[in-house]
């Protein structure tokens, strides 16, 4: 009799780590990220269901419902939370002090106030970089290269996302650089995205650089038919941009992103402190050039910009 609450005591099933996700996006619209956060953990040795479990929360867009989706997931007690984008890592910062937040992608996590540092990110939120600021000049130069007469761009931006305005200030400086006149348009929701692009064609821009934000990636095919329509060649940091009908993206890896944060989620599990786990920047840049758009809209892709493709979309 005696020895058996010490046996009951050792069937007690272990408790499994909850994984909680945060998206501004859908999960018809976005379910990459997610799947590529899975196989990444999958790649470290967990088993959803038997060693990892996941409480998965989509926002649909509709920024003001990500509050209560984070408030949620605090509720729900979950180990760690993963997350993307200011207004989603905002959400989770505000709903909790205390539960480890890896950011699978972020604009500039030191400018938008998430970590004290690159190094020594502080407080309890980590994860990785989007490098997005730097990587307006490099895709400004390759517009350029691929439409030499190019003068006048529109920079599509939302001023409610904290990291929009270190993106515009390096646009800026490119701008200056190669020579363009850039037209700064800005559309705080789905609404405004219309009226934006009937100002660029009044404004007679010839190309436009979509700035990374959730919402525009949400709205990404709506955007690609406007652009279509305004035969304006259109330019992202996202690759799922140029997937949408974009004309071309560079930037770093969604799926790269992803599966680099399981391995933050993995060395948390396993006590390891986000105040200790510096913010990882990419490494890696992937062109994607979209040919379809291209012929639609009479452009001539130099043979030197697909060499250097990582991917063309026929």
């Amino acid at each position: 009799m005696l020895a058996l609450p010490f046996a009951a005591h050792a069937q007690q099933p272990k408790k499994i780590p909850r994984i909680g996700f945060l998206s501004a996006a859908s999960v018809s619209g976005d379910p990459d990220r997610l799947d590529a956060l899975r196989q990444g953990l999958r790649e470290l040795g967990y088993v959803e269901g038997q060693n990892v479990a996941f409480e998965a929360r989509w926002a649909e867009g509709k920024y003001d419902r990500l509050p209560g989706l984070a408030a949620e997931l605090v509720r729900l007690k979950v180990d760690v939370i993963v997350t993307y984008g200011p207004p989603a890592i905002q959400a989770a910062k505000e709903a909790t002090g205390t539960i480890p937040i890896v950011m699978a992608g972020i604009i500039d996590p030191v400018a938008t106030g998430f970590v004290a540092s690159l190094a020594r990110p502080g407080g309890n939120i980590t994860g990785l970089s989007l490098m997005a600021p730097e990587l307006i000049g490099k895709q400004l130069q390759i517009l350029k290269e691929i439409v030499p007469a190019v003068s006048r761009v529109a920079l599509l931006g939302n001023p409610d996302n904290a990291g929009n305005a270190p993106q515009v200030r390096h646009a800026q400086d490119a701008a200056r650089v190669l020579g363009v006149r850039l037209q700064l348009l800005e559309a705080r929701g789905p609404g405004e995205i219309d009226s934006a692009f009937a100002a660029m064609s009044r404004e007679q821009a010839g190309a436009v650089i979509v700035l990374v934000d959730v919402m525009f990636d949400v709205q990404r095919t709506r955007i690609a038919d406007l652009a279509a329509k305004s035969r304006l060649p259109t330019v992202s940091g996202l690759a799922n941009q140029a997937e949408a009908g974009g004309l071309l993206s560079y930037g770093g890896s969604n799926n790269d992103r992803f599966r680099g944060a399981a391995t933050y989620v993995d060395k948390i599990l396993k006590g390891a402190k986000p105040a200790d786990l510096p913010v990882e920047q990419p490494t890696k840049f992937e062109l994607v050039i979209n040919m379809k758009t291209a012929k639609k809209l009479g452009i001539r892709i130099p043979q030197s910009i697909l060499l250097r493709a990582d991917r063309v979309i026929e």
